[in-house]
């Protein structure tokens, strides 16, 4: 008998079922896809073998038997063809009930198929013992069929390669070629050769191998050091829930240490191996391990979920590890509607968003240690979402633009500078709030492009429109926060002012304080650089509790700008008056400018002139104006002369 190649086949799918049922699974729809094609292919290689035997030892069993028999294995290459498409179809609709609907359809057809099959005639080729085969129009038609499948394959992929993830495409794609390269070759052999050179049920043994490796291996779901799922796994299963009409509910757990970041990386690795152990004791729970100190417990039973958390919080109220007795605080995030979500990706970035807010201090709750995630922060992270696609859109399309607020002298009764302000706006037109958009630029990192385009648009503005000539001595250009700490500022700047051929003394450049000792560090060498070129510097917020006397005596800065709110408080409060007050003298004391910002009425003009303030800036004169109507102001008043 010419069974080697499928006696091959059959342990090569027995070691792929001993492996794969030695890992903890999900129970995806596409896990139960997969073994439905792995039961099909080993019951067709043993229907294989069998039909093989029957035909050999044809001479001493009932003709009807072995017809039967080699049918039934025929039959079998239909089936398996069928659990391909339902695989595939696993992907795509991942709703169980529109899934099932599917797979419902395909039994069907693979039925009907297989009651034509077994209706036609089959014959039986018996050369010599070790080449037998069968042929005619039952095979014809299974061969047909075969082809049929692959092209419903083909044109489903194709079709929904959008839905489909990338490494199943490739991997069908290749089954299929394994598949149609055994049939092909078979086909020929009985064919046109009149040999047997049987390979279509090792082929899908092949097939199935494939599969296994790229796609359905257990250990691709499994954090290795805790043997809880991991990331990928966590979303392919919240896709599955949110497609099906499943319930489900999230607890994220985050925890630290209680004594700082100074403990040792051994003490670190117990506690969370007992922390590990402690949560592994949950039976029936799903537990997945986002990062380091990160865990996501999904539960299909609220009451379970509050019990798990009820048992967890009271073990963290005792100390852990052996011998350290240390504390450690977790903090939980809860989602109970997760129907509220659009994508399984969502649901990580609230649990994300959630929890920068809270360390923040923009969200609170009545326990700082529990957050309920509920509508309200879906839709912030949606909106902010929005206008991060948004700013994407205006810096990719240049819907960016620069507007300039002109800053008058006291001293000279004249305009000499302008501070640039970005502005953008969506495809309609309609103009977006700096303060929508500044905050999300500097969480995502695009506030360092967007600095750059702005900082590049200044540079072209003096070049192309000369605002040197109208009396303007430079232009003031923020940084922000994530700015300052860039570690290519200077250089970067430096290269744009080089392509324009902007004098560094037509900049200046605002920044405030910095948040951390290494930003701060960043920003004095990009500073220091960047003065060596000529480049002057200005310290903005100065009165907003960003920046303090200690950063103006440590920065080397030549223009201290009062905010807004401090210029406001100045006459509104007595306290605040004199705070300022004394302020104003130190800086004028250390032989710096001072520039007061949001003056906006003629009373605050005047008083900020009688106290010798160096410039003004504010609503007073002029709001910020675009490119053109700064132009016209700026000529306007240099031919009209000094302000009175």
């Amino acid at each position: 008998m010419n069974i080697l190649a499928q006696c091959c086949g059959v342990l090569l799918l027995a070691v792929i079922l001993y492996f794969h049922s030695s890992q903890k699974k999900i129970h995806l729809n596409t896990e139960r896809a997969f073994m439905g094609i792995w039961s099909l292919t080993f019951a067709s290689l043993i229907l294989d073998i069998l039909s093989m035997v029957l035909i050999t030892y044809s001479h001493v069993i009932p003709d009807i038997i072995v017809k039967i028999g080699c049918k039934a294995y025929v039959v079998s290459l239909v089936w398996v063809g069928m659990s391909c498409i339902s695989y595939v179809c696993a992907d795509i609709y991942e709703g169980r009930q529109l899934y099932q609907k599917y797979k419902e359809w395909f039994t069907l057809c693979a039925i009907v198929f297989s009651v034509v099959i077994f209706c036609l005639p089959l014959y039986i080729c018996k050369k010599s013992p070790s080449e037998t085969y069968t042929y005619g129009p039952a095979a014809n038609v299974t061969y047909g069929l075969a082809l049929s499948v692959l092209l419903v394959l083909g044109v489903l992929i194709h079709k929904h390669r959008n839905k489909i993830n990338a490494d199943r495409r490739k991997v069908m794609w290749v089954w299929m070629a394994v598949w149609l390269l055994g049939a092909v070759l078979e086909f020929i052999s009985i064919e046109i050769f009149h040999s047997a050179l049987l390979l279509v049920g090792y082929a899908s043994a092949v097939g199935i191998i494939i599969i296994y490796l790229r796609l359905e291996n257990p250990e691709s779901n499994l954090d290795k050091k805790t043997g809880f799922f991991n990331r990928n796994a966590l979303l392919l299963y919240i896709r599955q829930l949110l497609n099906s009409d499943e319930d489900f509910y999230l607890l994220c757990m985050s925890y630290s240490l209680g004594v700082g970041d100074n403990v040792p990386a051994e003490i670190s690795e117990v506690i969370s191996e007992e922390i590990f152990q402690f949560i592994s004791n949950f039976s029936g729970t799903s537990v997945f391990r986002l990062t380091e100190n990160e865990i996501v417990f999904l539960f299909l039973d609220k009451k379970e979920k509050e019990r798990v958390y009820q048992e967890l919080s009271e073990r963290f109220e005792k100390p852990w590890g052996r011998d350290s007795m240390r504390m450690v605080n977790p903090r939980w995030y809860s989602m109970d509607d997760v129907r509220m979500v659009k994508r399984a990706e969502d649901c990580l970035n609230l649990f994300h968003y959630i929890s920068q807010s809270s360390t923040e201090g923009r969200v609170s709750s009545e326990n700082n240690d529990y957050i309920s995630i509920d509508k309200s922060v879906m839709k912030e992270l949606y909106k902010e979402r929005e206008i991060e696609n948004l700013l994407t859109q205006a810096m990719k399309r240049d819907w960016v633009e620069v507007y300039f607020q002109p800053i008058y002298s006291t001293s000279k009764q004249k305009f000499v500078s302008a501070e640039a302000l970005v502005r953008i706006h969506d495809e309609t037109g309609k103009a977006i709030s700096p303060g929508v958009f500044i905050d999300i630029a500097e969480k995502t990192g695009l506030i360092v492009k967007l600095g750059e385009m702005v900082f590049e648009k200044v540079c072209r503005f003096i070049r192309d429109e000369n605002p040197i000539q109208y009396g303007i001595e430079y232009i003031e250009v923020n940084l922000s926060l994530i700015q300052c700490g860039y570690e290519f500022l200077a250089e970067d700047f430096i290269r744009i002012m080089k392509k324009y051929e902007i004098s560094p003394q037509y900049i200046n450049l605002e920044i405030t304080e910095t948040a951390s000792l290494d930003e701060k560090r960043m920003l004095q060498q990009n500073m220091q650089d960047l003065q060596e070129f000529g480049v002057s510097f200005s310290l903005d917020d100065f009165g907003t509790g960003h920046s303090n006397l200690n950063y103006i005596v440590d920065m080397p800065v030549d223009i201290v700008k009062f905010d807004r709110g401090m210029i406001q408080a100045y006459f509104s409060s007595d306290k605040a008056k004199y705070v300022m007050d004394a302020a104003m003298h130190m800086i004028q004391g250390m032989q710096l400018e001072i520039v007061s910002e949001g003056i906006e009425t003629e009373e605050q003009y005047r008083t900020m002139d009688e106290l010798g303030i160096s410039f003004i800036q504010g609503y007073y004169f002029s709001k910020p104006l675009p490119e053109k109507e700064f132009l016209e102001f700026i000529q306007r008043e240099a031919g009209e002369g000094s302000h009175q």
